[in-house]
């Protein structure tokens, strides 16, 4: 019911988007994608006087939900472009055929490692470490060394101290799960669960029940490991009701403890703008647009070259050997490894 209630919503949300276009006079795209794009108007101002169209933006909730909408919607698409498929659900977005190839020209400014996908339906757009993070505080009050990896949360000195999502319901709660997949194999990930219920761990069903909820930066908060983003500090300085100059959280980033989402925007296979989508794609690929993302949705450009502000140069981190499983791999086990997990976590 939850899943019909999303889509529903989706629908009349694009029903209500459609019928205001009727009345506009400048050609338009819709971009669909998750509640957490972000893009300043101005930027969007821009996009629409030099080229004479105007991006009209279609959130659909989480990444996974707008996904289902898009694939259930194929034949009839709600919008022209979809941002928002990451590493985890990219071979689920593929084998679904529901985007359109295009090599973009400025696909030359992106590193090969991030191209997923050489058939070119999905572009890489820009990418982040989920790993663990910390409160420094605590632990020098508490005198204990923070955790450098994942084996030091089933150390006894660690217990009750670490909260996480569940992968069932949290983006970044199945990116830590194929962390842990990568580090011990599909053989041995589950023994490492195992061994983190019996030390106490705490499970939440997504990222903002974690972070504002049990992790110990927030009021009422009690446990001092989390599960977030290498780029979480950075955030943590930026929206500090105190000016700081050192961030008063770390990222854990030590070989094989984070997992690197790279989130990929496509257009979708139906569209009545081909030409305008394409365009569309170019915006999100484009220096400008890069250059906004660190502040605006917390990541990482997929462009190296475009220059990083400040707070993220002192404060976001990236992990030098990160977990990155195969979409094909992922694609073929993820159910099964929830299923898995969740029978040895929760029940």
């Amino acid at each position: 019911m939850q899943f019909v209630r999303i889509l529903v919503a989706g629908l009349l949300g694009v029903i209500s988007l459609q019928a205001a276009m009727a009345k506009a006079d400048t050609p338009h795209v819709i971009l669909m994608t998750h509640d957490s794009f972000a893009v300043s108007q101005t930027l969007l101002d821009s996009f629409k006087q030099e080229q004479g169209l105007e991006i009209k933006i279609l959130k659909s909730g989480d990444a996974g939900a707008g996904l289902n909408q898009a694939i259930l919607s194929r034949n009839n698409p709600l919008a022209d472009v979809f941002f928002g498929v990451d590493n985890t659900f990219m071979s689920r977005a593929l084998a679904a055929d529901i985007f359109e190839p295009y090599a973009s020209p400025l696909l030359k400014n992106i590193p090969d490692s991030l191209k997923l996908d050489r058939s070119n339906r999905l572009l890489p757009v820009d990418f982040g470490d989920v790993c663990l993070n910390y409160d420094i505080a605590w632990f020098e009050q508490q005198g204990l060394q923070p955790p450098r990896g994942l084996a030091d949360l089933i150390a006894p000195a660690y217990k009750s101290l670490t909260v996480i999502q569940n992968p069932a319901t949290s983006s970044p709660g199945l990116a830590f799960l194929f962390a842990t997949i990568g580090t011990y194999g599909q053989d041995g990930f589950l023994d490492y669960w195992s061994k983190l219920r019996e030390n106490d761990v705490y499970i939440t069903n997504g990222w903002s029940d974690a972070y504002y909820g049990k992790f110990t930066r927030a009021r009422g908060g009690t446990r001092p490991i989390v599960v977030s983003y290498a780029s979480s500090p950075a955030a943590e300085v930026f929206y500090s009701e105190k000016k700081l100059q050192t961030a008063p959280t770390a990222a854990v980033l030590s070989s094989g403890s984070a997992y690197r989402q790279i989130e990929y925007a496509g257009i979708l296979r139906g569209t009545q703008k081909l030409a305008q989508a394409q365009k569309v794609i170019d915006f999100l690929l484009s220096p400008a647009f890069q250059k906004e993302i660190p502040l605006h949705m917390w990541v990482f450009p997929a462009n190296p070259q475009t220059p990083l502000p400040d707070i993220f140069k002192n404060h976001a981190k990236q992990s030098q050997n990160p977990v990155m499983l195969s979409p094909q791999l992922i694609q073929t086990n993820r159910e099964r490894w929830i299923e898995d997990w969740t029978d040895r976590v929760l029940r």
